[in-house]
């Protein structure tokens, strides 16, 4: 016999998490999430360990990301994995960093077809090696009729340098037709950078405390709801994901208009 029904019934009953709030397909989880993957360095570091150990480390939340959002419905991903402005780094780090991505997409394109991803890339391809690039270009073969989830994974990206190659584009295509000004639309532009035919990112996430974009999706992030926080990638988990998904469900996105009920 129970003496305390109502506490037992309390111990039973546990606080819901992140987690059980979120169901996969909900409508009001983004579409495009993009993430900005900081701290690798410093996690090593604050173990005692090389910057490269962090840049392994942070190679598994990768994947352990890529499937959460392909479990959820997310049908884009994009992750800025090696900016124009990372070449500064010491020559050591950024061979290792070529040679992980080369041996990664070497490794792992096989399975992440099994689970329906599709791999773009997005940035310019001077100076990365002839090897790299053509494997990239085989694994954007091997992926391309997939479409559970579009990962693109930015390499040698800049934002500037992707409007200032569209700006290129469409001179040249204006030079080689009759283009009127007045046709030049928000719409049309996009269709020349690296993300053409995809929407723009509702929701980017930089790890690592740092509060800037950096030269991330320049134009595409005109309108993406920002969250930043001070956990280390390599740290960056599925629970943690949850949270920032439920608070991007929490915001309300106006895209300059009124707030229901007239607010500003």
């Amino acid at each position: 016999m129970n003496l305390f029904p109502r506490l037992t019934a309390g111990l039973r009953r546990k606080k819901p998490t992140a987690t059980d709030l979120l169901q996969p397909g909900d409508p009001a989880l983004p579409q495009h999430v993009a993430i900005i993957m900081d701290g690798n360095g410093r996690w090593a570091q604050s173990k005692g360990l090389p910057r490269t150990a962090g840049h392994q480390a942070g190679l598994k939340r990768v994947s352990q990301i890529t499937e959460e959002c392909a479990h959820l419905g997310i049908k884009y991903l994009t992750l800025y994995a090696f900016s124009t402005e990372n070449w500064q780094r010491p020559a050591e780090e950024v061979n290792f960093l070529m040679d992980l991505f080369y041996q990664t997409l070497k490794n792992e394109t096989d399975l992440l077809c099994t689970k329906g991803v599709k791999i773009k890339f997005i940035g310019l391809p001077n100076r990365l090696d002839p090897k790299l690039l053509a494997l990239m270009e085989e694994c954007a073969a091997k992926t391309k009729d997939n479409d559970r989830i579009t990962l693109n994974l930015a390499i040698n990206y800049g934002g500037r340098l992707e409007i200032i190659k569209a700006v290129r584009e469409l001179l040249q295509e204006a030079a080689e037709r009759t283009l009127r000004p007045e046709e030049v639309t928000p719409e049309l532009f996009a269709g020349y950078l690296f993300t053409a035919g995809q929407p723009d990112p509702d929701l980017i996430i930089r790890t690592s405390g740092e509060q800037r974009i950096s030269n991330f999706l320049l134009w595409q992030s005109a309108y993406a709801e920002l969250f930043f926080t001070k956990t280390l990638w390599p740290d960056f988990d599925r629970l943690e994901f949850h949270q920032v998904l439920l608070e991007y469900k929490r915001r309300s996105r106006r895209f300059g208009g009124l707030e229901e009920g007239g607010g500003t």
